[in-house]
């Protein structure tokens, strides 16, 4: 069968069309603003990008016409291809529902939801499995490094990890895409509001991940993140399945005590027993287990991905401790705290982070281990909640941990950031054009430093900008 992606690359729909691919099928597919590591391995798995959304896309004039269209949920009515599409009569489906009737039937699917961490969560459960000789599937909206790709079918005995986002499916169906996938395990990792140009309010996020939890089946499992009241109150909302909570809380079935404070080591206890149905996972606890990680990766948010990532292979049967030691091999996906280079002694990173939240914890982690040299934030707000400017007023608390900040505002944003950037002082510098933001960076880095940049998108290719100039400046001085 030949299927035609729209919106191939993004981070869902590009890691589809590589199962599709695997499965057998020809792939094509369409999207704007192409950018890696999504292109790259898309056009390595062989499959065909078709630049900008145009009627040709889905005739003979590109080639043959499509058996089926998968269309991605960054597409809207009034797109050309969106309306070729209805106009042709050809079969059309969404990428969620796609993966729920041709992947995951017959298969134990584990899906990891929350506002943050999806992606380090997912890959640090199928590492787990796979470290355990599993051989899982997985569908993860970023590259896991330990694998290469960021979907695979794996062994159809084996469980299938699928990061189970709350965003809505597509222009036909405004459900969270998670609502699909009927998972048996589901992981609650955290929850605030995010996605302002669909969700009014949290309450209505929480709506969504209520219809998650009542797709769970009584005999599977809900993990969920502790000191979480949004997600306290979708469980008051009625669960039928049973409850674990994880974190650091010593109530909680799964518990984080850290060893360093920069997380890289920590003690993970768990308190056996099986959960009751409902909210109360306080009851039926048993013996205790423990093991000790020591891992490459920093931050207390990421010890957490890890501890709901130990709970759920636990309930795949593999052993605590061998889960342990299995992490000492984990690598960051890429995009999350990736280290792109390091010039002159001073260390480019990237990070996926948006919101407030995300970016508060990716600078504490890496302030807590930079014991030498400062740490520089390099910062584009672009996600359509950042757009709005909903959360514009949490932006300047996030950066605390930076000893500088350099704000770019990408067109299209919605308000001014030049009075938020005012009230910092010298403390942050604007900048509308990404020349003279690399400039200002190597020109203020120095040796010993960390530049950590955070951008949901391409950031028209900065990382390797601020490494070729970190590598003329040096030049220079020699």
């Amino acid at each position: 069968m030949h299927l035609h992606i729209m919106g191939i690359c993004g981070t869902f729909m590009g890691s589809l069309a590589l199962l599709a691919r695997e499965m057998g099928h020809q792939v094509s597919g369409s999207d704007q603003n192409v950018y890696p590591p999504m292109s790259t391995q898309l056009v390595d798995a062989g499959i065909t990008l078709m630049e900008g959304y145009h009627a040709e896309h889905l005739s003979s004039v590109s080639g043959p016409v499509p058996d089926l269209v998968v269309v991605g949920n960054a597409l809207s009515r009034g797109n050309e291809e969106v309306e070729a599409l209805l106009n042709s009569g050809l079969p059309y489906t969404s990428g969620a529902q796609w993966l729920a009737e041709h992947v995951l039937p017959g298969r134990r699917v584990i899906a990891v939801a929350g506002t943050h961490g999806k992606t380090t969560t997912a890959s640090v459960l199928a590492w787990l499995l796979e470290s355990a000789g599993l051989a899982p599937g997985f569908l993860i909206g970023g590259v896991p490094r330990n694998f290469g790709v960021s979907a695979r079918l794996g062994d159809p005995q084996a469980p299938f990890v699928v990061e189970a986002d709350e965003y809505d499916t597509a222009f036909f169906d405004k459900r969270s895409k998670f609502v699909h996938y009927r998972p048996h395990i589901a992981i609650l990792n955290n929850l605030e509001f995010d996605h302002a140009d669909i969700f009014p309010d949290l309450a209505a996020i929480e709506r969504q991940f209520h219809h998650l939890v009542r797709t769970v089946p009584g005999h599977g499992h809900l993990l969920v993140a502790d000191e979480q009241p949004a997600l306290e109150r979708v469980l008051n909302q009625g669960a039928w399945t049973p409850v674990a909570h994880f974190g650091d809380q010593a109530g909680s079935e799964w518990q984080l005590v850290l060893e360093r404070a920069d997380a890289s080591r920590f003690q993970v206890i768990y308190s056996g027993g099986e959960p009751v149905p409902g909210n109360n996972s306080q009851n039926n606890k048993g013996q205790e287990e423990d093991g000790v990680v020591e891992w490459p990766l920093t931050g207390e948010h990421n010890a957490r991905n890890a501890l709901a990532a130990l709970a759920a292979a636990h309930l795949c049967g593999v052993d605590l401790a061998r889960c342990c030691a299995a992490l000492a091999r984990f690598e960051t996906p890429r995009r999350r705290q990736e280290v792109r280079g390091e010039i002159n002694g001073i260390q480019v990173i990237d990070d996926f982070a948006h919101h407030p939240t995300a970016i508060a914890a990716t600078l504490k982690g890496l302030r807590a281990a930079t014991t030498k040299g400062r740490l520089l934030a390099v910062i584009e707000p672009r996600s359509n909640t950042m757009r709005l400017g909903a959360l514009r007023e949490r932006l300047l608390e996030s950066v605390a941990d930076a000893d500088g900040v350099f704000w770019f505002q990408p067109a299209g944003l919605d308000w001014s950031m030049d009075e938020l950037v005012a009230t910092q002082g010298a403390h942050a510098q604007l900048f509308s054009d990404i020349d003279t933001l690399v400039a200002a960076v190597v020109t203020q880095a120095s040796p010993l430093d960390r530049i950590v940049v955070m951008s949901n998108g391409g950031f028209e290719g900065v990382h390797e900008r601020l490494l070729a100039a970190l590598a003329a400046a040096k030049e220079g001085e020699t």
